[in-house]
């Protein structure tokens, strides 16, 4: 029989672990403590699948955006336009990668954005930028999954009318993954994303080999499909000027999660800046690489654009040989696991963010804390949320997210490059003007591209991050207001010091019992001036019952039993403490409440919580203080 250590507490008496405690452990692993924070950090082929799979994962949707533009209007001449789009997506995707380069030498505390347009341009712009990235982030990860499901529904047809519960699963397995902690994720991740990055440089090669043979040749057709996008008119195949720009606004969102490794140069490991500049030069080479090389097959193959799968899935299954194919299979999976996984990189990059501007006091103070695993669990759990709502609210549709996309996306690109063109200019190190130069012409550049989304797409949903971005500007001020309101009333005066006030303790009771007697006890311990014991009867024959179980007792402390004939007890509590206190000015008074604990969550809605009222009606009253005395039932 086993032995008790000497002075253990019996076995009936120890803590015991809650079930929601447990669950917490089970799904998150056990708390990481806060000098593990740098073993937590990155290397550059782990870090590129946390920061990266965003871009990487756009290639897998960014040519079935541009034809989801063109080809109501040009039919399948709307293929003729996929690569001269490709090649501009291409031009921007350099200027920014060498632009973000400069931001990562620069700023290596992270913040991207954020902060560069906060040291150089003024509080409006950061806030701006901040806002901007937010969104952006949130966008990103309702896009992602929405595409995820997408590749998915299209290769498991029992799957089809039930994208968004399949996209909410989606996203709380992403989002536990992202409590685990960051590295923890990274390697979960990594798999997935060079999975992808392979199979889809083997789908480029064999289908433009096989073109190149004759093996392969132009798919047919599938009048059908083509018919719902067209409406069934004839389409001339000419493309306006508009039409073209919208397409590009919608092929850009390619460009999406290029910052999102200036963001977070901390997380690499030494030499931060380096290891962050490197991986971002890989990123732009797979970006660019398989994001044009989908779009030349795409021209070679000539798939019509469907509701049923994705163009992507149309052309593996012709280049592998068809659907029963284990490669094909194959790229459908790493696909829709790019596509889901991607929203990890705005699951690392909201949150730092977020715990930036909170840690500015523009958002609440809670997302500035790091939580058991060394990541920001709050920032995690609000961008889940926030991108939840996308999702349901948009019915997990790709084509009805894209077009909020790119709006906060480049109006950030835009303020980062301007902030650093100031940021070259006030430091003059050597080679300024040359980096200046390259900041500026990146500022144009994604400058124009944000006209371009905004005059091309503000009806078809633009609007919406354009109305969105400036309300949470002026949400960040009102924060910040608050914080600043806070601190004044908070301070110390000159010449202000501690003195001693008149104090009058009520002690509410309802019967006499243990948890009386304990909050009596307490009551005397803090030495008032006056204690009073006071009960508001409810019902007929209350009063009558408190006051004899007083009598009985032979307690000194004196009882004061108020009438409710309305049944409520929190308005003869007030009541009483305003009539005390017109009699006794500057005296303050202190509200002992005794309060059962139970063990179970379940036996909560066993008891009455009625004093839960009161001690928040409590809490707004001047020179009131509230004080809670626990009861635990063991």
């Amino acid at each position: 029989m086993a032995r008790e250590e000497p002075g253990a507490d019996p076995p009936s008496r120890r803590a015991r672990v809650p079930a929601h405690s447990l669950v917490k452990r089970l799904l998150i692993g056990r708390p990481l403590a806060s000098h593990d924070a740098v073993t937590q950090r990155l290397r550059k082929l782990v870090a590129l699948p946390v920061f990266s799979s965003d871009a990487i994962s756009s290639t897998g949707y960014g040519t079935e955006v541009i034809l989801g533009v063109l080809v109501p209007a040009a039919g399948m001449a709307a293929l003729n336009y996929v690569v001269p789009i490709s090649l501009i997506v291409m031009v921007v995707l350099v200027i920014l990668v060498v632009s973000y380069r400069q931001t990562i030498f620069a700023y290596p505390s992270g913040g991207g954005s954020y902060i560069v347009s906060r040291e150089n341009l003024g509080q409006t712009p950061s806030l701006v930028a901040g806002a901007s990235l937010l969104v952006d982030y949130t966008l990103n990860v309702a896009v992602s999954i929405a595409a995820g499901t997408a590749a998915i529904t299209s290769a498991v047809v029992g799957l089809r009318g039930h994208e968004v519960g399949l996209a909410i699963c989606l996203l709380v397995l992403v989002t536990v993954a992202n409590l685990r902690g960051l590295r923890e994720s990274a390697t979960l991740f990594s798999v997935p994303v060079y999975l992808y990055v392979g199979m889809m440089y083997l789908l480029i090669a064999v289908g433009l080999i096989r073109v190149a043979l004759g093996g392969l040749h132009p798919l047919p057709v599938d009048h059908a499909q083509l018919a719902h996008f067209t409406g069934g008119a004839t389409v001339l195949g000419g493309v306006t000027v508009f039409l073209f720009l919208k397409a590009f606004s919608s092929g850009a969102v390619a460009l999406s999660g290029v910052e999102a490794i200036s963001n977070g140069v901390p997380n690499f490991r030494p030499p931060e800046s380096r290891n962050a500049a490197t991986t971002l030069m890989w990123t732009g080479i797979l970006l660019g690489s398989i994001f044009f090389g989908v779009a030349l097959l795409a021209v070679r193959l000539k798939p019509t654009l469907s509701t049923e799968q994705t163009i992507l899935s149309t052309m593996g299954a012709a280049v592998f040989g068809g659907r029963s194919n284990p490669l094909y299979g194959t790229l459908q999976a790493s696909t829709a696991a790019i596509l889901c996984l991607s929203a990890n990189t705005s699951f690392a990059d909201f949150p730092r963010l977020s715990s930036i501007i909170a840690r500015d006091e523009f958002l609440p103070h809670q997302l500035a804390r790091r939580g058991d695993r060394l990541v920001f669990s709050n920032g995690i759990i609000a961008l889940s949320v926030a991108a939840g709502v996308l999702l349901v609210g948009f019915n997990a549709d790709v084509n009805a997210l894209v077009p909020l996309f790119a709006v906060g996306l480049f109006t950030a690109f835009t303020l980062s490059q301007a902030g650093m063109v100031m940021h070259h200019r006030r430091q003059r190190e050597a080679g300024w003007r040359r980096n200046a130069a390259i900041n500026g012409l990146g500022a144009t550049a994604t400058g124009v591209v944000l006209v371009v989304i905004l005059v091309s797409k503000f009806t078809s949903g633009a609007w919406i991050p354009t109305l969105v971005i400036p309300t949470l500007v002026l949400a960040f001020r009102r924060v910040k207001r608050h914080y600043a309101e806070v601190a004044a009333a908070e301070a110390v005066g000159t010449g202000q010091t501690t003195h001693r006030l008149s104090s009058t303790i009520l002690v509410l009771v309802g019967s006499f019992n243990v948890g009386t007697l304990r909050a009596l006890d307490f009551a005397e311990s803090l030495r008032p001036d006056s204690i009073q014991a006071v009960s508001v009867a409810l019902e007929d024959g209350d009063a009558d019952r408190i006051r004899a179980e007083w009598a009985q007792q032979a307690c000194d402390i004196p009882l004061e039993v108020l009438d409710s004939p309305y049944r409520d007890l929190t308005r003869p509590i007030l009541d009483y403490i305003d009539h005390l206190v017109a009699d006794h000015p500057g005296t303050l008074v202190t509200v002992v409440i005794p309060e059962l604990v139970v063990r179970r969550w379940w036996e909560q809605i066993l008891h009455n919580h009625s004093a839960v009222a009161l001690k928040i009606r409590l809490h707004y009253r001047p020179d009131t203080i509230v004080v809670s005395v626990p009861i635990q039932i063991t």
